[in-house]
């Protein structure tokens, strides 16, 4: 009763003017295509220094290598790229070309790119010049976006301010 002997419809020819297929959507792979793995956060040739969940450490530390942060720290933190995982705890100012928040920070942030994951509670001004955060981050303080502070002008390029008026008080007993 219902038979359809037919072969499927080739598919349409695109029009001579109709430009260049649509891609997909990023987030979506195209169709017979393997989706590729998102990129992950730069990293560089060294390793990645970890301080685990259960050290605890007093003090500052600087350096220009990669750092991950699952224990806590009472001090300043500067470094290259850091990592505050979600055991991860900072009482002090945190500095950073790469930093990615997913712990506790309590303290000032500056960075060239900082990042407050959804886990993060964040208590303290951030200064950034690329700033994200997620949905569910906890975050307290102010964000100045921009680069990093430029030296101060010197005395020379400043132009001299005006010298207020003396003012004249008559110190006359009344009569």
């Amino acid at each position: 009763m219902f038979n359809k002997t037919k072969s499927p419809v080739p598919p349409a020819e695109p029009r001579a003017n109709a430009g260049a297929a649509i891609p997909p959507l990023p987030d979506l792979p195209a169709p017979g295509v393997a989706p590729r793995p998102a990129a992950p956060a730069p990293t560089s040739q060294r390793g990645l220094s970890t301080l685990s969940a259960d050290l605890q450490f007093d003090g500052t530390i600087t350096g220009s290598g990669d750092l991950q942060i699952d224990g806590s720290i009472k001090g300043d933190v500067r470094v290259g790229r850091l990592i505050v995982g979600e055991t991860g705890a900072i009482e002090g100012n945190v500095s950073g070309d790469y930093v990615e928040i997913r712990g506790r920070v309590v303290g000032a942030i500056s960075g060239k790119q900082v990042k407050l994951i959804a886990t993060a509670y964040v208590d303290g001004d951030i200064t950034a010049e690329q700033m994200s955060i997620d949905i569910g981050a906890y975050f307290q303080g102010r964000v100045l976006q921009g680069r990093r502070e430029a030296p101060a002008p010197t005395a020379a390029s400043r132009p001299a301010a005006p010298e207020p008026a003396p003012q004249i008080i008559d110190m006359k007993p009344p009569a």
